[in-house]
Protein backbone atom coordinates (compact mmCIF):
# COMPACT_ATOMS: atom_id res chain seq x y z
CA UNK A 1 0.00 0.00 0.00
CA UNK A 2 1.12 3.44 -0.81
CA UNK A 3 1.49 6.56 1.22
CA UNK A 4 1.80 9.90 0.40
CA UNK A 5 3.46 12.43 2.98
CA UNK A 6 2.44 16.31 2.26
CA UNK A 7 4.70 17.39 5.15
CA UNK A 8 7.65 15.98 6.98
CA UNK A 9 5.97 13.56 9.70
CA UNK A 10 7.66 12.04 12.49
CA UNK A 11 9.59 9.02 12.13
CA UNK A 12 8.47 7.58 15.11
CA UNK A 13 5.48 7.39 13.11
CA UNK A 14 5.97 5.99 10.02
CA UNK A 15 8.60 3.33 11.90
CA UNK A 16 4.83 1.84 12.56
CA UNK A 17 4.01 1.34 8.86
CA UNK A 18 6.06 -2.16 8.00
CA UNK A 19 8.45 -1.66 4.67
CA UNK A 20 7.10 -5.38 3.43
CA UNK A 21 3.82 -3.90 3.50
CA UNK A 22 4.19 -0.12 2.86
CA UNK A 23 5.61 2.21 0.19
CA UNK A 24 5.95 6.30 1.78
CA UNK A 25 7.23 9.11 -0.08
CA UNK A 26 6.35 12.29 -0.75
CA UNK A 27 5.86 12.26 -4.25
CA UNK A 28 4.03 8.56 -5.27
CA UNK A 29 1.78 7.62 -7.70
CA UNK A 30 -2.14 6.48 -6.99
CA UNK A 31 -1.78 6.86 -3.17
CA UNK A 32 -4.19 4.55 -1.05
CA UNK A 33 -3.70 7.42 1.81
CA UNK A 34 -2.38 10.71 2.96
CA UNK A 35 -0.51 12.00 5.44
CA UNK A 36 -0.34 15.78 7.03
CA UNK A 37 0.18 18.21 8.97
CA UNK A 38 -0.45 21.81 7.61
CA UNK A 39 -0.59 21.36 4.48
CA UNK A 40 -3.77 22.66 2.75
CA UNK A 41 -5.46 20.24 0.47
CA UNK A 42 -8.61 22.26 -0.42
CA UNK A 43 -8.47 22.47 -4.22
CA UNK A 44 -6.23 20.00 -4.54
CA UNK A 45 -6.46 17.15 -6.88
CA UNK A 46 -7.73 14.29 -5.35
CA UNK A 47 -6.13 10.69 -6.96
CA UNK A 48 -9.27 8.01 -7.04
CA UNK A 49 -7.17 5.75 -5.36
CA UNK A 50 -7.10 7.47 -2.29
CA UNK A 51 -9.05 5.24 0.79
CA UNK A 52 -8.19 7.61 3.88
CA UNK A 53 -6.66 11.18 4.80
CA UNK A 54 -4.53 11.71 8.38
CA UNK A 55 -3.85 14.43 9.71
CA UNK A 56 -1.17 14.20 12.40
CA UNK A 57 -2.69 17.00 14.71
CA UNK A 58 -6.30 17.63 15.90
CA UNK A 59 -7.76 20.52 13.85
CA UNK A 60 -8.58 19.55 9.88
CA UNK A 61 -9.67 23.11 8.71
CA UNK A 62 -6.67 22.59 6.20
CA UNK A 63 -8.75 19.30 4.77
CA UNK A 64 -11.82 19.45 2.75
CA UNK A 65 -13.81 17.28 4.50
CA UNK A 66 -17.09 17.57 3.13
CA UNK A 67 -15.18 16.52 -0.37
CA UNK A 68 -14.06 13.32 1.59
CA UNK A 69 -16.78 12.73 2.74
CA UNK A 70 -18.70 12.57 -0.33
CA UNK A 71 -16.33 10.38 -1.78
CA UNK A 72 -16.79 8.46 1.01
CA UNK A 73 -12.60 8.73 2.84
CA UNK A 74 -12.70 8.85 5.91
CA UNK A 75 -10.60 11.85 7.71
CA UNK A 76 -8.36 10.76 10.58
CA UNK A 77 -6.76 13.19 12.89
CA UNK A 78 -5.09 12.91 16.21
CA UNK A 79 -7.21 14.47 19.31
CA UNK A 80 -5.37 14.63 22.41
CA UNK A 81 -1.96 13.97 21.42
CA UNK A 82 -0.35 17.37 21.35
CA UNK A 83 -2.77 18.10 24.42
CA UNK A 84 0.40 18.71 26.77
CA UNK A 85 2.20 20.74 23.87
CA UNK A 86 -0.19 23.22 23.59
CA UNK A 87 -1.59 23.53 28.01
CA UNK A 88 2.01 24.09 28.71
CA UNK A 89 2.30 26.69 26.33
CA UNK A 90 -0.87 28.21 27.63
CA UNK A 91 0.29 28.24 31.20
CA UNK A 92 3.48 29.59 29.47
CA UNK A 93 1.66 32.31 28.04
CA UNK A 94 -0.16 33.72 31.00
CA UNK A 95 2.73 33.91 32.86
CA UNK A 96 4.35 36.27 30.42
CA UNK A 97 1.40 38.39 30.07
CA UNK A 98 1.16 38.58 33.67
CA UNK A 99 5.02 39.56 34.22
CA UNK A 100 5.38 41.74 30.91
CA UNK A 101 8.22 39.18 30.03
CA UNK A 102 8.30 39.66 26.73
CA UNK A 103 8.31 43.50 27.11
CA UNK A 104 11.21 43.15 29.97
CA UNK A 105 13.18 41.25 27.44
CA UNK A 106 13.47 43.65 24.79
CA UNK A 107 14.16 46.41 27.44
CA UNK A 108 17.10 44.64 28.36
CA UNK A 109 18.31 43.71 24.89
CA UNK A 110 18.31 46.87 23.65
CA UNK A 111 20.32 48.61 26.51
CA UNK A 112 23.60 50.23 25.41
CA UNK A 113 26.53 51.50 27.45
CA UNK A 114 28.85 49.71 29.57
CA UNK A 115 27.90 47.20 32.49
CA UNK A 116 27.77 49.94 35.19
CA UNK A 117 25.48 52.37 32.91
CA UNK A 118 23.03 48.89 32.34
CA UNK A 119 22.30 48.54 35.86
CA UNK A 120 21.73 51.81 36.37
CA UNK A 121 19.39 51.77 33.50
CA UNK A 122 17.64 48.70 35.09
CA UNK A 123 17.20 49.76 38.44
CA UNK A 124 15.50 53.19 36.89
CA UNK A 125 13.02 50.90 34.01
CA UNK A 126 12.56 47.44 35.72
CA UNK A 127 9.34 49.63 38.07
CA UNK A 128 7.68 49.71 34.15
CA UNK A 129 7.28 45.92 33.80
CA UNK A 130 5.69 45.51 37.13
CA UNK A 131 3.37 42.80 37.04
CA UNK A 132 1.25 40.46 39.07
CA UNK A 133 0.43 37.26 40.22
CA UNK A 134 -1.40 34.84 39.21
CA UNK A 135 -2.88 32.72 42.42
CA UNK A 136 -6.64 34.54 42.65
CA UNK A 137 -6.78 35.09 39.15
CA UNK A 138 -9.88 33.88 37.27
CA UNK A 139 -9.52 32.16 33.96
CA UNK A 140 -12.07 31.68 31.77
CA UNK A 141 -11.67 28.12 29.43
CA UNK A 142 -13.53 28.07 26.22
CA UNK A 143 -13.39 24.33 24.73
CA UNK A 144 -13.25 21.36 27.66
CA UNK A 145 -11.26 18.79 25.20
CA UNK A 146 -8.21 17.24 26.24
CA UNK A 147 -6.44 20.88 25.96
CA UNK A 148 -8.86 22.81 28.20
CA UNK A 149 -9.09 19.98 30.45
CA UNK A 150 -5.30 20.30 31.04
CA UNK A 151 -4.83 24.19 31.06
CA UNK A 152 -8.31 24.17 33.57
CA UNK A 153 -6.68 21.62 35.73
CA UNK A 154 -3.05 22.87 35.91
CA UNK A 155 -4.64 26.66 36.40
CA UNK A 156 -6.43 25.09 39.51
CA UNK A 157 -3.32 23.73 41.20
CA UNK A 158 -1.69 27.00 40.70
CA UNK A 159 -4.19 28.78 42.91
CA UNK A 160 -6.78 30.20 40.22
CA UNK A 161 -10.08 30.69 39.63
CA UNK A 162 -11.47 28.71 36.82
CA UNK A 163 -14.61 28.57 34.58
CA UNK A 164 -15.55 26.76 31.80
CA UNK A 165 -17.69 26.20 29.09
CA UNK A 166 -17.98 23.58 26.80
CA UNK A 167 -21.63 22.78 24.91
CA UNK A 168 -20.96 19.33 23.19
CA UNK A 169 -18.20 18.48 26.49
CA UNK A 170 -18.32 14.37 26.63
CA UNK A 171 -18.50 12.56 29.59
CA UNK A 172 -15.17 11.04 29.38
CA UNK A 173 -14.00 14.55 29.74
CA UNK A 174 -16.26 15.42 32.63
CA UNK A 175 -14.63 12.86 34.63
CA UNK A 176 -11.24 14.26 33.77
CA UNK A 177 -12.04 18.06 34.24
CA UNK A 178 -11.01 19.00 38.16
CA UNK A 179 -13.74 19.03 40.14
CA UNK A 180 -13.79 22.83 41.30
CA UNK A 181 -14.19 24.17 37.81
CA UNK A 182 -17.29 25.92 37.75
CA UNK A 183 -19.52 25.36 34.79
CA UNK A 184 -20.24 28.42 32.61
CA UNK A 185 -23.54 28.47 31.27
CA UNK A 186 -22.45 30.16 27.32
CA UNK A 187 -19.77 32.34 26.67
CA UNK A 188 -21.23 35.52 27.49
CA UNK A 189 -21.72 34.37 31.17
CA UNK A 190 -18.23 32.76 31.24
CA UNK A 191 -16.38 35.91 30.32
CA UNK A 192 -17.81 38.25 32.48
CA UNK A 193 -15.37 39.20 35.07
CA UNK A 194 -12.97 37.34 33.83
CA UNK A 195 -9.12 38.05 33.99
CA UNK A 196 -7.64 35.78 31.12
CA UNK A 197 -9.61 33.50 28.65
CA UNK A 198 -7.74 31.33 26.87
CA UNK A 199 -9.49 29.15 23.24
CA UNK A 200 -9.86 25.85 22.71
CA UNK A 201 -11.91 25.18 19.83
CA UNK A 202 -12.07 24.43 15.87
CA UNK A 203 -12.78 27.46 13.58
CA UNK A 204 -16.41 26.85 12.13
CA UNK A 205 -18.67 29.17 11.32
CA UNK A 206 -20.23 29.27 15.43
CA UNK A 207 -16.84 29.76 16.43
CA UNK A 208 -15.75 32.83 14.29
CA UNK A 209 -15.26 35.80 15.95
CA UNK A 210 -16.66 34.16 19.06
CA UNK A 211 -14.70 37.02 20.85
CA UNK A 212 -15.88 40.74 19.55
CA UNK A 213 -16.04 44.36 20.84
CA UNK A 214 -18.98 43.18 23.03
CA UNK A 215 -17.62 40.55 24.87
CA UNK A 216 -14.16 41.99 25.19
CA UNK A 217 -16.21 44.85 27.45
CA UNK A 218 -17.74 41.73 29.91
CA UNK A 219 -14.33 41.12 31.18
CA UNK A 220 -12.06 42.76 33.65
CA UNK A 221 -10.08 45.53 33.05
CA UNK A 222 -6.56 44.55 32.36
CA UNK A 223 -7.80 41.34 31.74
CA UNK A 224 -5.38 38.55 29.23
CA UNK A 225 -6.52 37.18 25.92
CA UNK A 226 -4.62 33.83 24.92
CA UNK A 227 -5.59 31.91 21.71
CA UNK A 228 -3.36 28.91 21.17
CA UNK A 229 -6.49 27.56 19.08
CA UNK A 230 -7.06 28.60 15.68
CA UNK A 231 -6.89 32.39 13.58
CA UNK A 232 -10.35 33.64 12.91
CA UNK A 233 -11.94 32.83 16.54
CA UNK A 234 -10.88 36.09 17.97
CA UNK A 235 -11.38 39.30 16.43
CA UNK A 236 -8.17 41.25 16.37
CA UNK A 237 -9.43 44.68 15.63
CA UNK A 238 -11.59 44.83 18.37
CA UNK A 239 -8.70 43.34 20.81
CA UNK A 240 -6.55 46.04 19.77
CA UNK A 241 -8.93 48.69 19.96
CA UNK A 242 -9.40 47.15 23.78
CA UNK A 243 -5.66 47.03 24.28
CA UNK A 244 -5.08 50.57 22.90
CA UNK A 245 -8.47 51.90 25.26
CA UNK A 246 -6.47 50.40 28.49
CA UNK A 247 -9.31 47.54 28.88
CA UNK A 248 -7.36 44.88 28.00
CA UNK A 249 -3.70 44.36 29.19
CA UNK A 250 -2.18 41.43 26.88
CA UNK A 251 -2.85 39.15 23.34
CA UNK A 252 -0.86 36.29 23.27
CA UNK A 253 -1.51 33.91 20.20
CA UNK A 254 -0.01 31.80 17.95
CA UNK A 255 -0.79 33.99 14.64
CA UNK A 256 1.15 36.81 13.80
CA UNK A 257 -0.13 39.60 11.23
CA UNK A 258 0.87 42.83 10.61
CA UNK A 259 -1.80 44.19 12.65
CA UNK A 260 -0.54 42.32 15.80
CA UNK A 261 3.26 41.58 15.64
CA UNK A 262 4.61 45.05 16.36
CA UNK A 263 2.27 45.42 18.91
CA UNK A 264 3.42 46.67 22.67
CA UNK A 265 1.06 44.84 24.27
CA UNK A 266 0.83 41.47 22.27
CA UNK A 267 2.85 38.38 22.28
CA UNK A 268 2.42 36.87 18.82
CA UNK A 269 4.46 33.48 18.50
CA UNK A 270 4.93 31.12 14.87
CA UNK A 271 2.63 28.77 15.40
CA UNK A 272 3.96 26.77 18.28
CA UNK A 273 1.34 24.71 20.63
CA UNK A 274 2.15 21.48 19.33
CA UNK A 275 6.12 22.22 17.98
CA UNK A 276 7.38 19.88 20.65
CA UNK A 277 9.50 16.62 19.76
CA UNK A 278 6.94 14.86 21.89
CA UNK A 279 3.95 16.14 20.52
CA UNK A 280 4.88 15.57 17.16
CA UNK A 281 5.48 11.93 17.63
CA UNK A 282 2.51 11.37 19.76
CA UNK A 283 0.58 12.83 17.06
CA UNK A 284 2.47 10.70 14.13
CA UNK A 285 1.95 7.88 15.97
CA UNK A 286 -1.85 7.91 16.82
CA UNK A 287 -2.57 9.12 13.06
CA UNK A 288 -0.02 6.39 11.97
CA UNK A 289 -1.88 3.56 13.61
CA UNK A 290 -5.30 4.53 12.85
CA UNK A 291 -4.61 5.18 8.85
CA UNK A 292 -3.27 1.47 9.13
CA UNK A 293 -5.86 -0.22 11.01
CA UNK A 294 -8.04 1.26 8.45
CA UNK A 295 -6.49 -0.03 5.74
CA UNK A 296 -5.72 -3.35 7.29
CA UNK A 297 -8.95 -3.84 9.03
CA UNK A 298 -11.16 -1.66 7.83
CA UNK A 299 -11.51 -0.11 11.40
CA UNK A 300 -12.55 3.55 12.31
CA UNK A 301 -11.38 5.73 15.39
CA UNK A 302 -11.15 8.98 15.81
CA UNK A 303 -12.42 9.95 12.16
CA UNK A 304 -14.35 13.32 11.95
CA UNK A 305 -16.47 12.60 9.33
CA UNK A 306 -17.38 8.94 9.77
CA UNK A 307 -18.67 7.05 12.73
CA UNK A 308 -15.99 4.88 15.05
CA UNK A 309 -16.46 1.06 13.87
CA UNK A 310 -14.71 -1.79 15.41
CA UNK A 311 -15.40 -5.90 14.27
CA UNK A 312 -12.85 -8.69 15.41
CA UNK A 313 -11.58 -10.16 12.32
CA UNK A 314 -12.78 -13.64 11.49
CA UNK A 315 -10.75 -16.50 11.89
CA UNK A 316 -11.22 -17.25 8.02
CA UNK A 317 -12.59 -15.48 5.10
CA UNK A 318 -12.74 -12.15 4.17
CA UNK A 319 -13.83 -8.59 4.81
CA UNK A 320 -15.56 -5.85 2.58
CA UNK A 321 -15.92 -2.35 3.79
CA UNK A 322 -19.14 -0.42 2.38
CA UNK A 323 -18.90 3.46 2.89
CA UNK A 324 -22.79 5.09 1.72
CA UNK A 325 -25.00 7.96 2.17
CA UNK A 326 -27.50 7.47 5.37
CA UNK A 327 -30.90 6.70 3.56
CA UNK A 328 -32.98 4.03 4.20
CA UNK A 329 -32.54 0.24 3.25
CA UNK A 330 -29.16 0.54 2.15
CA UNK A 331 -27.47 -2.37 4.07
CA UNK A 332 -31.01 -4.23 2.86
CA UNK A 333 -29.87 -3.85 -0.60
CA UNK A 334 -26.23 -4.49 -0.17
CA UNK A 335 -27.17 -7.86 1.65
CA UNK A 336 -29.30 -8.85 -1.22
CA UNK A 337 -26.59 -8.45 -3.38
CA UNK A 338 -24.43 -11.13 -1.28
CA UNK A 339 -27.03 -13.53 -0.67
CA UNK A 340 -27.92 -13.42 -4.79
CA UNK A 341 -24.35 -14.08 -4.94
CA UNK A 342 -24.61 -17.16 -2.77
CA UNK A 343 -22.00 -14.96 -0.37
CA UNK A 344 -22.38 -16.10 3.53
CA UNK A 345 -22.14 -13.62 6.30
CA UNK A 346 -19.96 -14.64 9.24
CA UNK A 347 -20.47 -11.12 11.13
CA UNK A 348 -21.24 -7.73 10.23
CA UNK A 349 -21.89 -3.86 12.05
CA UNK A 350 -23.29 -0.93 10.66
CA UNK A 351 -22.87 2.21 12.11
CA UNK A 352 -24.23 6.17 11.07
CA UNK A 353 -22.89 9.44 11.47
CA UNK A 354 -25.24 12.49 9.65
CA UNK A 355 -25.13 11.79 6.32
CA UNK A 356 -22.80 8.85 5.85
CA UNK A 357 -23.42 5.07 7.39
CA UNK A 358 -20.37 2.36 7.17
CA UNK A 359 -20.86 -1.33 7.03
CA UNK A 360 -18.23 -3.95 7.36
CA UNK A 361 -19.08 -7.68 6.63
CA UNK A 362 -16.96 -10.57 7.43
CA UNK A 363 -17.65 -12.85 4.69
CA UNK A 364 -17.42 -17.10 4.43
CA UNK A 365 -14.82 -17.43 1.16
CA UNK A 366 -13.42 -15.51 -1.38
CA UNK A 367 -15.97 -12.51 -2.86
CA UNK A 368 -15.79 -12.58 -7.12
CA UNK A 369 -14.71 -9.35 -8.70
CA UNK A 370 -18.46 -8.90 -10.28
CA UNK A 371 -20.15 -8.71 -6.35
CA UNK A 372 -17.65 -6.10 -5.58
CA UNK A 373 -19.26 -4.41 -9.18
CA UNK A 374 -22.53 -4.73 -7.93
CA UNK A 375 -21.99 -3.27 -4.73
CA UNK A 376 -20.81 -0.46 -6.18
CA UNK A 377 -23.20 0.19 -8.63
CA UNK A 378 -26.13 0.20 -5.91
CA UNK A 379 -27.42 4.50 -5.52
CA UNK A 380 -25.68 5.47 -3.07
CA UNK A 381 -23.17 3.26 -2.37
CA UNK A 382 -19.67 5.56 -2.19
CA UNK A 383 -16.95 3.50 -1.99
CA UNK A 384 -16.84 -0.39 -1.46
CA UNK A 385 -13.54 -1.78 -0.45
CA UNK A 386 -12.41 -6.28 -0.52
CA UNK A 387 -10.08 -6.36 2.39
CA UNK A 388 -8.18 -10.00 2.23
Amino acid sequence: MKILTLNNISGAGLERLPRDKYEVASEIQHPDAILLRSFKMHGMDIPPSLKAVGRAGAGVNNIPVEEMTKRGIPVFNAPGANANAVTELTIAAMLLAARNICQGWKFAVELEGDDASISKAVEAGKKNFAGFELPGRTLGVVGLGAIGIGTANTAMKLGMHVRGFDPQITVQSAWQLASDVQKANGIDDLLTGVDFVSFHVPLIDATRNMLNADRIKLMNKGATIINFARSGIVDDEAVVAALDSGHLNAYVCDFPTNLLKNHPRVVTLPHLGASTVEAEDNCAIMVVDQIKDYLENGLINNSVNFPSVTLPRAETGVRIAVANANVPNMVGQISTAMADANLNIIDMINKSRGDVAYTLFDIDGDVPDDVIKELESIQGVLNVRLID
